[in-house]
């Protein structure tokens, strides 16, 4: 693996498992600061896997992501352990207040009520401390214990869930497009955009973001109205509404013509110059070597070569894997 200064991006030894099968082994791979990386391997190779593990869709079985040196997960700390342990101090406390409501009541308000006069409120909670002290064991720590559990455990379970998460991943500046275009088809381009935007409607924004990538004539026009290509770029622009440091594009050229992968070429090349870096999965070899400066191999979920496009075309192991198998279909 190439050397890590300068890294954005770090996958290290990500494995992950569906059962019995093993999407992913011991991948690892990096991308550099305001660069375009490439991802390439035969269908099934594990490539959309990495991918969505590195955008929170998935939970890697193993290994470690890392984005501007800071892990994509964060460790569990004494903070989280203290909230949880608060979550749960204060379920106990309403599952045991839940279940003696009505004798609770009994006691603070109707035994201490007198007609036309203050309530003695002091008094009255005093009784309730008592009410509490006097519960045998069964009746009020048991079911403190119980609520302290199940809600500490509620808590962590769901900030392990939020660890690897689409939210947390777009929230450290990670963005993504999909194989399959993935636009609100009835709402318009200009709406489409505004969608990326996490801080409200940011309309002189979209609109600059519209012109970048040249879809600013169509900003009142249906999703659906524009051509394949067009709609392509425009989940582009809508993934750097978010602002992304880095941006995963997924076979972005694929059912694209020759002129629609020139046009794309140029906007990734664009891309970079905006300062974001560029990691993607695309079978299009011409388009990768010519505009990646590195390119990390993938066959059946594991990594065989990495390089510059010129050392990863000469690869006997590629070629024969992959390259060769490409070269054969032209």
């Amino acid at each position: 693996m190439r050397s890590t200064e300068n890294s954005l991006l770090e996958v290290q030894n990500l494995s992950v498992q569906f059962g019995g099968l093993k999407a992913a082994s011991n991948v690892s791979l990096s991308v550099k600061n305001n660069s375009i990386a490439a991802l390439i391997g035969p269908n099934g190779a594990g490539k959309t896997t990495v991918f969505n593990c590195i955008t929170g869709v998935y939970t890697p079985s193993s290994g470690s992501i890392s984005l501007a040196s800071q892990a994509l997960a964060p460790p569990f700390t004494l903070r989280v352990a203290f909230s949880s342990a608060t979550i749960g101090l204060v379920c106990g406390t309403v599952l045991s207040l839940a279940l003696n409501i009505q004798t609770l009541w009994q006691h603070i308000i109707v035994d201490h009520y007198i007609y036309l006069q203050p309530f003695p409120w002091i008094e009255a909670l005093l009784s309730g401390v008592t009410f509490f002290q006097e519960l045998p064991f069964s009746s009020t720590y048991l079911l403190l214990l119980i609520g302290f559990l199940v809600g500490s455990l509620a808590a962590i379970i769901t900030w392990h869930r939020s660890r690897h998460s689409t939210l947390n991943s777009s929230q450290r500046g990670i963005a993504r497009t999909f194989q399959n275009i993935r636009l609100f088809k009835k709402m318009s381009v200009l709406e489409n955009i505004l969608v990326g935007f996490s801080k409200g409607t940011n309309l002189q924004a979209a609109r600059e973001l519209l012109s970048f990538v040249e879809l600013e004539k169509y900003a009142d026009a249906p999703a659906d109205s524009l051509s394949y290509g067009l709609q392509r770029r425009l989940e582009i622009a809508r993934a750097l509404a978010t602002s992304p440091k880095i941006i995963l594009l997924d076979e972005p050229a694929a059912g694209m013509n020759p002129t629609e992968i020139l046009d794309l070429s140029k906007l990734i090349a664009a891309i970079k110059g905006r300062g974001i870096s560029v990691l993607l999965i695309e079978h299009h070899m011409k388009l990768v070597m010519e505009i990646s400066e590195h390119v990390t191999v993938l066959e059946y979920g594991e990594k065989i070569a990495e390089g510059t496009p010129a050392e990863i075309q000469k690869n006997p192991r590629v070629i024969s894997a992959y390259l060769g198998e490409e070269e054969s279909d032209e």
